[in-house]
């Protein structure tokens, strides 16, 4: 099943970058030209320099954007900005963070490579769809610079904490690398070269499956890279480091993995009641006015009781009149509307957008496509406020907000392994990973 080896890590030279805060990034995909600016005005190395934004126009696109970042790339190895690890090792990346809520966790994952395999084998399982104007830029970057600048981001099954376990039992006492992102998360990062060490959690893979997070147009993309390679040379050679790519893996159980819900505010056409939307959901769902709390905290409130119960519940708030409601399916209803058994009814995000959105009100995915009906928000006091303001000042609309409970890390290993695939916005898998810790250089054989 999954073939995980070690790798000599190309890093940031201390010597030359005294501060990293001033080089990482967050992962290009979220970084829009606001933010590409600052990144870019913090430091000549910033790695936005390199792992390219994605928020640039077609005219952009071109072969020198490309080879720009190639050359870039080598004369920062030249100049031993950055350089390459000694010994191939397995980088242990812990994460410390805070829960929206206050509470402090630290995530524990591993770096390294894992051999590529294609979707239908079974060893790599996405959950998500990829979309081909990305992959096509990332493609164009990795082939220029041959380098993989940022992990994709990976969960594996391990109910009993072995390979943390065995890796820490290795780990230095002191990291390679502290750093704290500008949410003030903290990053830490050791490198684990022990051979006995780096063989046991090779072992230790071999039974199981990887299951995609975060990263799916970059697993895609390495993908084509390696086919490229094939058409270009003919089979590939063990260890070849176009066979493998870069990932952070993290635990299934993991008591640090945190999944965050996102949040949908809708614009439902013409004028809608409160009253109105609770009558007609109520066929299929148990409706409970959230009274007793001003305006202020009843996004809190409503997630707080909706966090108590089991099965499907979302918070509806309606801005206009200021009124909220609990939402609870009733048994049954998704199996007698859309039949079978597919893990994707259990979702809560199927039940919005194929119950709700679709059947109830009307508003086919497509619809809410073309005339923008839905925005996503991680922060619900930001998608209140959005839909405040909408309420005000929007006619022939009826704004509303959609609280959600988030995505079970044991409803992403469904469905992945039913092989299918979850709407938009299922998943947000929180704190996102730095770019620029570790790089990993497609120069070597590896394994």
């Amino acid at each position: 099943m999954a073939f995980i080896v070690p790798f000599r890590g190309l890093r940031y030279n201390p010597a030359k970058v005294s501060r990293l805060e001033e080089v990482v990034t967050p992962p290009y995909d979220i970084i829009d030209d606001k933010a590409q600016a600052a990144f870019a005005a913090r430091s000549p190395y910033n790695m936005i320099r390199l792992d390219l934004s994605k928020s640039v126009g077609a005219e952009e696109l071109g072969a020198d954007r490309y080879e720009q970042a190639r050359q870039r790339l080598e004369e920062w190895e030249l100049r031993q900005v950055l350089v390459r690890d000694p010994l191939p090792a397995v980088y242990l990346y812990h994460v410390d963070y805070s829960l929206p809520s206050g509470r402090r966790l630290t995530r524990k994952g591993l770096v390294a490579l894992a051999r590529l395999a294609e979707f239908h084998e079974g060893v790599v399982k996405p959950h998500e769809k990829t979309f081909r104007g990305v992959i096509t830029d990332r493609l164009r970057l990795l082939d220029a610079c041959r380098t993989q600048f940022s992990q994709i981001f990976a969960l594996y099954p391990d109910e009993e904490n072995a390979v943390m376990t065995r890796l820490e039992r290795s780990c230095p006492a002191e990291p390679l690398s502290t750093v704290v992102d500008d949410n003030g998360t903290g990053h830490r990062l050791w490198a684990v070269t022990d051979p006995d060490a780096l063989a046991d959690v090779h072992a230790l893979f071999a039974g199981k499956s990887l299951y995609i997070a975060d990263g799916h147009h970059r697993y895609t993309t390495a993908l084509q890279l390696r086919e490229r390679m094939r058409e270009q040379c003919g089979p590939l050679p063990a260890g070849s480091p176009f066979d493998h790519t870069m990932m952070y893996l993290c635990g299934m159980d993991d008591p640090g993995l945190s999944v965050l819900p996102t949040h949908r505010l809708v614009r439902l056409p013409g004028g809608r009641s409160a009253a109105d939307l609770a009558g007609g959901l109520g066929k299929h769902f148990a409706v409970e006015e959230v009274t007793g709390a001003s305006r202020e905290v009843l996004a809190a409130e409503a997630l707080s009781r909706m966090e108590e119960r089991r099965g499907t519940v979302f918070g509806l708030y309606h801005p206009g009149e200021d009124r909220c409601f609990l939402l609870t399916l009733k048994e049954g209803v998704m199996a007698a509307e859309f039949g079978g058994n597919s893990p994707l009814l259990d979702l809560d995000v199927v039940v919005l957008s194929d119950l709700i959105l679709d059947r109830l009100l009307g508003l086919g995915h497509g619809r809410c496509e073309q005339e923008h009906l839905v925005d996503y928000y991680s922060d619900p006091d930001e998608a209140m406020d959005a839909a405040v303001k909408e309420a005000a000042g929007r006619e022939g609309q009826t704004p509303v907000i959609f609280l959600m409970n988030p995505t079970r890390i044991g409803q992403v290993k469904q469905v992945a392994d039913a092989n299918l695939v979850m709407p938009h916005k299922s998943t947000f898998f929180y704190p996102k990973i730095l770019t620029g810790l570790v790089m990993s250089k497609l120069d070597e054989r590896v394994g």
